[in-house]
């Protein structure tokens, strides 16, 4: 039962807001221990399900996701629940207000069941650096989750929630999705609001949203997306997805560059791909072959970017105002990212580094933008290689790989979403759609269409 039949059934009085509420924390409660992928739990859920419910027995009017149960990663503030970051430098700080994202999903009676683990402060693509420990994959338990938002995405896959928070800098959503099974949205740049979310790099980052199904995750995105005044890069328009969606994609011309199997280290995951073309193909779409020969100046250029946004965004963590000072407590990569950043910031440096590496955005941008004047949408594989296993050793720029495929949409502002399309030995294989800006409900058609035919 997909989320959109479900809250029928709780308007209708079939299931009852509070006994789907009381099913996940039982869910997380007998899990969560085995798997890692709660920080924090809200213990008012049950409360707030049973709300719900009298406006439902009052006969009033209740929202789009009355009674659904929503994990949040634990960089976005919910309102009395910790925002940690999955680090010791916040592990005891407590929000004291609800992101606008948050607000969103509570005014359509959407409950939230807790905060989510993930790497920290979102320096990862793992799940290996949190503070609390690494989420376990919950397909392949030895493997990692994928970062940033591993918990997030772990809590979809084993039904902990209807559907999950995650944010996106470079595939922190994308990424543990493909290795999860499930489906991750990156909306457009400006779709969603940032106002909460505790970011890693302000002109990458993005809320979106984790489902089972690619219509669960659409529908959390309907809830979320929209104007928000307070936002200069917020974009006035009407976003209602799902109303939109056609799901048909008789006629669509789906563009696939070359430089996509160039970057694949596994072939097993290059045939997924293919195989998948191959069914689109069936059902009425037109694979075109592109180029996108700046592909591979995405993965340097978006590092450059991030050391610096980073570095100015952890400044507050001087341990003054709340938490501890950031450089005394905090894990490796963190550590590893604050120091390049200060580096790359010094004005000898800026020039060297810092501002060829928002020309190569520029270039990037500009690229991707033309390839997709000639088609409607791009697919393609989400991750280079299949997840590695828990505790192997990794080297740092081994690890930053995993990122090569998802950046480039960051650094564009594009959407990006990921759907399941096969296994390799067991292990989930996710493919990426990306679109023009805005254009989420042709690259949700596509995700529907590989998923109904996977």
């Amino acid at each position: 039962m997909d989320r959109i039949g479900k809250v029928e059934k709780i308007k209708m009085g079939e299931i009852s807001a509070e006994e789907n509420i009381e099913g996940f924390l039982k869910e997380i409660e007998r899990k969560n221990k085995k798997y890692n992928v709660f920080i924090d739990i809200n213990h008012n859920a049950i409360e707030d399900a049973k709300k719900i419910d009298k406006k439902i027995e009052k006969g009033k009017k209740v929202g789009r996701i009355a009674g659904l149960g929503v994990a949040v990663k634990s960089n976005i503030n919910v309102e009395g629940l910790l925002a940690t970051c999955a680090s010791k430098t916040l592990e005891n700080y407590v929000s004291t207000y609800d992101a606008e994202v948050i607000k969103r999903i509570k005014r359509e009676d959407g409950v939230i069941l807790g905060m989510t683990n993930m790497d920290e402060f979102a320096c990862g693509s793992s799940g290996e650096t949190s503070f609390f420990g690494c989420t376990k994959n919950p397909v392949v338990e030895d493997r990692i989750p994928g970062g940033s938002s591993s918990g997030s995405a772990a809590a979809v896959a084993l039904q902990m929630c209807d559907f999950a928070l995650g944010s996106d800098t470079g595939g922190s959503i994308r990424n543990p999705a493909s290795h999860c099974g499930v489906v991750g949205i990156k909306p457009t740049y400006g779709l969603v609001p940032r106002t909460g979310l505790i970011d890693m790099a302000m002109s990458l980052d993005q809320i979106g949203t984790f489902g089972k199904t690619v219509m669960d995750a659409a529908l959390l995105l309907d809830v979320i997306s929209g104007y928000y005044p307070y936002e200069c890069t917020s974009f006035i328009g009407n976003f209602e997805l799902i109303k939109h969606m056609k799901k048909n994609i008789e006629g669509m011309k789906i563009g696939y560059a070359k430089e996509f199997d160039e970057l694949t280290i596994d072939k097993r995951i290059e045939r997924i791909v293919k195989d998948s073309l191959g069914k689109l193909e069936k059902v009425g779409a037109e694979v075109i072959d592109i180029s996108l020969p700046h592909l591979e100046v995405g993965l340097p250029t978006y590092y450059l970017i991030v050391f610096v946004e980073f570095f100015s965004a952890t400044r507050k963590y001087d341990g003054r105002r709340y938490g501890y000072r950031i450089e005394d407590v905090c894990g490796s990569e963190v550590l590893r990212r604050i120091m390049l950043g200060s580096y790359i910031s010094q004005k000898e440096y800026r020039g060297k580094y810092y501002k060829k590496a928002l020309i190569a955005r520029s270039l990037i941008r500009k690229e991707l933008i033309s390839a997709l004047k000639n088609v409607d949408v791009l697919v393609g594989p989400t991750v280079p290689k299949l997840p590695h296993r828990v505790g192997e050793k990794v080297e740092p720029l081994e690890m930053y790989s995993y990122d090569y495929l998802t950046v480039p949409a960051n650094l564009a502002g594009i959407p990006a979403g990921v759907v399941k399309g096969g296994e390799v030995n067991g292990i989930p294989v996710g493919i990426q759609v990306q679109a023009k800006h805005f254009d989420e409900v042709k690259m949700l058609d596509v995700m529907y269409a590989i998923e109904v035919s996977s």
